[in-house]
């Protein structure tokens, strides 16, 4: 079995649950089961419970963590659904790294990737909306929306314009390369916000997100680390919210001129002042990591 390579922050995760020595971590986003491997073989006690809602991933990762099999549940489904399911569970760890998996965008087949034949970009295969249709039925009013609020893109009024005049587009090759042949290069391919764009709106990927971390709030889970890794501004600016809000003393408005809310209020502290991002070496022997960032919040 060919392992592929190691998942991002890898050694940072490790250290994050080093602590944890009863109960079940949730591995939110299974991929290869890369982060899930190390956590089984550092955590010798903890069981796992592995998410995913694609089925090639949780078919790899059956296979991947056979040695750990009794140690480990297997759960397919979009994560903001996993707390619910095994809040009965005595959960002490959730980790999640968010956004496209490897298994995703080695497969060109998926739609992810600038070369693809397809159009595709669903995470979970058997939902109906996929990238050709946001593509090619959006209007550009919708375009220009999606553009503007999930790729932060600049000229997001003219790349919806394009577009719309110059589609259908049948692959994400042909729409990589035509906004390649109309957009100024930077340092970054000229499609990388668009295909993100596109992607966060097939996914719903920041509404996800919101909801996991409102599921996590509803339980939270006694004594438990949670630790999320995020790939943009967008998702890291979510993560950030939610774990301020959670350390919080006082909730009171800030217009009260004394604390009236007992300023007791806090679910636990956060432990990363600043998020961890990969080293220099780890950007340099996986390109894939560099915009990622961790942020860690202990539950009381």
């Amino acid at each position: 079995m060919q392992i592929p390579h190691t998942p991002v922050l890898f050694n940072e995760v490790l250290e994050a649950f080093k602590t944890i020595n009863e109960g079940y971590i949730i591995d939110c986003t299974l991929g290869y089961a890369g982060h899930s491997e190390g956590l089984l073989k550092q955590n010798a006690q903890v069981k796992l419970i592995g998410n995913d809602q694609d089925e090639e991933a949780l078919t790899f990762s059956a296979n991947r963590l056979k040695p750990f099999e009794s140690r480990v549940i297997f759960n397919k489904g979009n994560f903001e659904n996993v707390l619910e399911r095994f809040k009965t569970y005595p959960i002490k760890g959730i980790l999640a790294d968010i956004g496209v998996s490897s298994l995703q965008l080695d497969k060109q087949e998926r739609g992810f990737g600038f070369e693809s034949p397809t159009l595709d970009m669903r995470m979970n295969q058997e939902q109906t909306l996929d990238a050709s249709y946001v593509v090619n039925h959006y209007s550009q009013e919708q375009l220009e929306h999606l553009l503007k609020e999930y790729g932060e893109v600049r000229e997001y009024k003219k790349v919806a314009s394009l577009m719309v005049k110059n589609r259908p587009f049948n692959s994400a090759k042909e729409l990589a390369h035509f906004l390649a042949s109309k957009l100024h290069k930077g340092k970054i391919h000229p499609a990388t916000l668009v295909f993100q764009a596109i992607r966060i709106e097939v996914n719903d990927e920041l509404g996800v997100l919101e909801r996991l971390f409102d599921s996590i709030e509803a339980i939270q889970p006694n004594n438990c680390i949670v630790a999320i890794i995020s790939f943009h501004s967008l998702e890291d600016r979510i993560v950030k919210n939610y774990f301020r809000k959670w350390s919080k003393s006082c909730i009171c408005p800030s217009g009260v001129f004394r604390c009236e809310c007992g300023n007791n209020n806090a679910l636990g502290k956060i432990l990363t002042k600043k998020p961890i991002v990969p080293t220099a070496q780890e950007m340099k022997q996986n390109p894939r990591s560099r915009s990622s960032k961790l942020r860690i919040f202990q539950f009381d």
